[in-house]
């Protein structure tokens, strides 16, 4: 059997325990999630553009910093079998392409009676400039799920026509 992929049941989950990925945003991440989400605004997209606007240069869409405090708390903390209730989001500094993001959730309360868990999100690049934080409340799973992890397929992007242009920090 390959890798696994395991919850902490409520039970399990202390106040204070956390959960933390990196993960460096590529070219490919930013069409990927414009792909997905539809969100083709020329400050994600457009590099021309881009150049002019207030960052001076492509920048992820926010929900893909988001997307990695989802992947945390749907994978490891709590993990399998998590309901994502509420979330709340301050997106502080631009994430461009080449940034290390270093994504951590810590369980900041539990509420026994309804299974709920407030963690403190927190995402920061590699020059340590908090570039999202917040708070996300989940319902905890009860029951222990271990499941072996889903390897997810290979994408590839074509732009319409079959070439591709192209990316803004080297060849895609």
């Amino acid at each position: 059997m390959g890798p696994l992929i395991e919850n902490r049941t409520f039970d399990e989950i202390e106040i204070g325990d956390s959960a933390a990925l990196e993960r460096t945003l590529s070219w490919r991440d930013v069409e990927l999630f414009a792909v997905m989400s539809g969100d083709v605004n020329p400050a994600h997209v457009d590099e021309e553009y881009a150049r002019t606007d207030r960052f001076h240069g492509i920048v992820a869409h926010g929900m893909w910093g988001a997307s990695l405090i989802s992947a945390l708390l749907g994978t490891r903390l709590p993990g399998p079998g998590t309901i994502y209730l509420e979330q709340t989001l301050r997106f502080r500094h631009p994430i461009a392409i080449g940034d290390r993001i270093s994504v951590s959730v810590t369980v900041a309360s539990k509420d026994p009676a309804r299974q709920r868990v407030v963690l403190g999100c927190l995402c920061v690049n590699q020059r340590s400039e908090i570039v999202i934080d917040g708070t996300a409340m989940v319902l905890a799973p009860t029951e222990k799920v271990r499941r072996p992890r889903f390897v997810l397929p290979q994408v590839s992007l074509r732009e319409r026509g079959g070439a591709r242009r192209s990316a803004p920090d080297g060849p895609a």
